[in-house]
């Protein structure tokens, strides 16, 4: 009888240490607690666990079957349910710690089998074992963390593979070489130089390099010969040239440049030039970071250089993925640099349009950030959502004003195209007459759209009520953020608008599967980010919140509307998993010459990301609960 007993108890460790957090309990805290579980079976629609069977008395693994979680008085149907569990998972870990009922029936949606504990049994096991102590205290941030170590693991092999001394030239040119004629004057190339911030000049014939001319040249060459700046530049160029084939590692570009004591090398495929790699783009291979790249966008002066930037903040991001950042700080991060990147750009437009010193431009403009990047959300695969608020000189009109900015904000959208940032399909840009606005056209779209409530203009507030400043006069968009917030506060039926259109969009969790899927695939950012944000712009503007990102807004919110901190961090974390989410997905995308998108496989994801996905949605459809029940009038 031991023999069966003992035998029984091992098969029950085994079934368990397939899911989080027995896998990651000791092996005598498992067995302990497989001998102490019972096994009860409830038919499809018997309720397991109530609030009216007072304080919870049982801890609850599923064993096989399906559990649906009710809030209110309706029963739980498939598109209902806030909650589903299923084999390997546990409830109701909050009750059962607080000491108090649970506050949502539990109801077998089919045929159901649980492992389940006694109370004094569950307290005692959080004594004896830490990893199922820390998985109950810290429930979805618990999961996170073994997610966030795999990713380390994964991630740091290939960023030390690609930024490294073996990765080949091909892969670390940083810009099209500039070249001239060898006939080109020393005066051209030396104001060529200057212009575009550049060390090297390379004269080509028939695309073929016949040399080299460097800032270093300048003093021995140039400077102390008192060398005529008419004369050709191939008079005084290097024309002993070291030239490697693309497939050349970066380690024998360094070799070759400590061999022939020279500071650049020239790539070349079939004697055809198709780059130059430098002892300083070799020496900080492994050195893109946030100050490398500010520095280079604010010490930008061309298109070329910042479409340069916008690589190394993807490659950045890369980098942050294998070093653990957070998502919170990645997005952050990422924002940040986008955010310098386009003001840069700005800058260079109007310097170049002869009006950075306009009362225009220094009086009465404003570029907004609409969308992700007002949120400071922006992830790899983001478009571009952006518009101009100005004010009107005294004797001018707003038409008058709106002609002279859409030319700029065309060729500014273009720029950004170019760098990586696509044109919003939508035409959700400054270059858009409709989304370059004086101070007063913007108050009144938006009173418009506050007034009629519908879906096209609940689907404009999802944009557009996310703006912050960007760049220009900030005092635009502040006066416009006091103006909505003042205006929304209290308008219960724009209110109640906004929370309808939010509950249209559910979760995708299943009845049979896991996941709702849409041929094969799930839509991180619809199905899974934008309940969240949602809910918060939503909260938001009810508080008068002046915050925009997601995350501050919950934060901000929910000293409001007096919600519970746990609540609210556990909202959080799971935002900030489905972005960690995107971000992967995007990046592996990008590593596979792929079309970004958002959509993902869920069957494709390891056992650890399923499970923290279906968790990340459970939180989306509580604080949808939660929003549906505060904004009930």
């Amino acid at each position: 009888m031991a023999a069966e007993n003992n035998t029984l108890i091992q098969a029950t460790a085994e079934h368990l240490r397939r899911h989080a957090p027995f896998d990651r309990m000791e092996r005598g805290d498992l067995e302990w607690l497989s001998a102490r579980l019972e096994v009860g079976y409830y038919a499809k629609g018997e309720v397991v666990l109530s609030p009216e069977q007072g304080d919870a008395h049982k801890f609850f693994i599923i064993k096989q079957g399906v559990v649906l979680g009710e809030q209110g008085v309706v029963q739980a149907q498939e598109d209902t349910a806030w909650l589903e569990l299923h084999e390997g998972e546990c409830f109701p870990l909050g009750a059962l710690l607080s000491k108090r009922p649970v506050t949502s029936t539990y109801r077998a949606g089919e045929d159901l089998f649980c492992y389940e504990l006694g109370v004094e049994d569950f307290h005692q096991l959080t004594h004896r074992s830490e990893a199922f102590h820390d998985f109950c205290t810290r429930r979805i941030a618990n999961l996170l963390e073994q997610s966030k170590h795999i990713i380390q693991a994964q991630y740091a092999q290939t960023s030390s593979t690609q930024q490294s001394m073996n990765s080949p030239l091909s892969a670390i040119i940083r810009r099209e070489p500039v070249t001239c004629s060898p006939d080109t004057p020393i005066r051209d190339v030396l104001q060529t130089l200057h212009d575009l911030g550049i060390g090297a000049m390379i004269a080509v014939e028939n695309n073929t390099p016949v040399g080299i001319f460097t800032l270093h040249d300048v003093l021995n060459r140039v400077a102390l010969p008192g060398a005529d700046l008419a004369q050709p530049i191939i008079g005084i160029m290097s024309t002993r040239l070291t030239t490697l084939p693309p497939q050349t590692l970066a380690y024998e570009a360094a070799l070759a440049m400590v061999r022939d004591g020279i500071r650049h090398v020239l790539v070349t495929d079939q004697h055809k030039l198709v780059g130059i790699i430098s002892e300083k783009d070799l020496f900080t291979l492994q050195r893109v970071g946030l100050r490398q790249i500010s520095s280079a966008i604010r010490n930008s002066q061309g298109l070329e250089q910042l479409k340069q930037s916008a690589q190394d903040i993807r490659q950045l991001a890369h980098n942050m993925l294998a070093q653990g950042v957070a998502a919170e700080q990645l997005t952050q991060f990422i924002s940040t640099l986008n955010d310098l990147l386009t003001q840069r750009l700005i800058e260079l437009e109007c310097q170049a349009q002869g009006i950075s010193h306009s009362e225009l431009c220094e009086l009465g403009v404003c570029w907004l950030a609409l969308g992700s990047e007002g949120r400071y959300e922006q992830t790899l695969n983001t478009d571009q959502d952006n518009g101009i608020i100005f004010s009107v000189p005294e004797g001018a009109t707003a038409e008058e004003i709106r002609r002279t900015l859409l030319p700029l904000a065309e060729r500014i959208n273009a720029a950004l195209d170019a760098c990586g940032f696509p044109l919003c399909k939508g035409q959700v840009m400054a270059s858009n007459p409709k989304w370059c606005l004086s101070l007063e056209e913007w108050k009144g779209a938006f009173s418009e759209w506050i007034q009629r409530g519908d879906a096209p203009v609940l689907l404009n507030a999802t944009i557009f009520f996310d703006f912050r400043p960007l760049f220009g006069r900030h005092e635009l968009a502040y006066e416009l953020r006091e103006w909505l917030n003042a205006k929304i506060k209290d308008n219960r039926l724009f209110l109640r608008h906004m929370v309808q259109n939010a509950l249209g969009n559910r979760p995708p969790l299943g009845m049979v599967r896991d996941f709702v899927v849409d041929g094969g695939t799930l839509d991180l950012k619809l199905n899974g980010v934008s309940p969240f944000v949602d809910a918060a712009r939503i909260f938001g503007l009810a508080a008068g919140v002046a915050e925009t990102s997601t995350i501050r807004r919950l934060r901000a919110s929910s000293e409001a509307w007096d919600m519970k901190k746990n609540d609210v961090e556990g909202w959080i974390e799971a935002f900030l998993y489905l972005q960690l989410l995107r971000l992967r997905l995007q990046h592996e995308q990008c590593e596979a010459g792929a079309a970004l998108s958002n959509r993902v496989d869920p069957d494709k994801l390891n056992n650890l990301d399923r499970r923290i996905l279906k968790e990340a949605f459970r939180q989306a459809r509580k604080l949808q609960a939660v929003m549906e029940k505060y904004f009930s009038f």
